[in-house]
């Protein structure tokens, strides 16, 4: 992905959510992206599937390659015919709310049976057995009775799993996960995550995984893209990110989470970060994160958008001050 940007021209003025980000995805990793609502993180998934509205005000720029087992092609240039036969084959998507995103209309098997007729070929009936095969492995007790059931008779966690079972359906290449496991209890939750991870181990299966769970990022990630305000903040390997993080919003991410290995834990407060998100529509002018950075210096983080620089480590920090503040 290079430079992409979109932005939305409402009646408030236009809104940037997602201001020229740029990453790269091998075959096989998995790429996390964190960051607080609002940062555009689901964007950026809608934008690589194509399913931004249209003829809205929506308007996106940018690069995104794709090459699966052929040529790169970029696919904010493909025909909608063209972008209809790589969504949901080659790659699919989690989305982050089951009950609006599946077909209230249309039993569970008919959905997850979709994509396979579609794409592999296969009869209704054969598209059913596999659909039972699927839900089975994401965990639904009597699959084959749940193929009937439409998504208001199930619960969130089963209507999620079902999600993921259609989305895993034709073994795609990449598959986006936007807070995959966020209604899914802790033991389902593992079991989710070993799914995906089997899946990348025997296909080389490419995931970007989209999560406010810090502690799923160190299990699953290789890397790790730390977005603010639709710009990336930070990216390196989830290693080193976690032992030095380099921005101070990453660093402020990683003192939010409670931490069980520190003396005084239980009598002391977590540490938030200071304010909020600002108005997409009235960005600060500089880095976006200032008025809330602790590090801020006036006259120099106010002043304009810093540059990403990459370190020596391999990792992308966008931040004036990241040498004098860098653990």
């Amino acid at each position: 992905m290079r430079d992409l940007a979109v932005r939305f021209h409402t009646d408030g003025g236009v809104v940037t959510a997602v201001d020229g980000l740029s990453f790269s995805l091998r075959r096989g990793e998995t790429l996390a992206i964190v960051g607080e609502s609002g940062s555009g993180k689901s964007v950026t998934g809608l934008a690589i599937m194509r399913l931004l509205p249209s003829g809205s005000g929506c308007v996106v720029e940018g690069e995104v390659q794709f090459a699966g087992a052929g040529a790169a092609r970029n696919l904010l240039l493909l025909d909608p015919e063209a972008m209809r036969q790589i969504r949901g084959d080659r790659i699919a998507m989690v989305f982050q709310e089951p009950m609006t995103s599946l077909n209230p209309v249309h039993t569970i098997g008919d959905q997850i049976a979709e994509p396979l007729v579609h794409h592999r070929g296969l009869s209704h009936r054969a598209a059913l057995d596999r659909a039972a095969e699927l839900l089975e492995r994401v965990g639904i007790p009597e699959p084959r009775r749940r193929l009937a059931s439409f998504p208001h008779q199930l619960s969130g966690g089963m209507r999620q799993r079902a999600m993921i079972a259609m989305a895993l359906s034709c073994d795609p290449d990449v598959l986006i996960a936007d807070e995959p496991t966020t209604a899914l209890d802790v033991t389902i939750q593992a079991q989710i995550l070993e799914l995906i991870a089997d899946l990348q181990r025997q296909s080389g299966m490419a995931v970007i995984f989209v999560t406010h769970n810090l502690g799923v990022v160190a299990e699953i990630a290789d890397r790790v893209l730390v977005m603010y305000a639709g710009r990336a903040m930070e990216q390196a390997a989830v290693a080193p990110l976690f032992a030095r993080p380099a921005h101070p919003y990453t660093t402020g991410l990683l003192a939010s989470v409670p931490r069980l290995d520190q003396r005084g834990t239980l009598r002391e407060s977590l540490r938030a970060i200071p304010g909020n998100m600002p108005d997409p529509t009235r960005m600060p002018p500089g880095c976006a994160f200032h008025p809330r950075c602790v590090h801020a210096v006036p006259g120099l983080c106010d002043q304009a958008v810093p540059p990403a620089e990459s370190l020596a480590d391999g990792r992308v920090v966008r931040c004036a001050r990241w040498r004098a503040i860098a653990l």
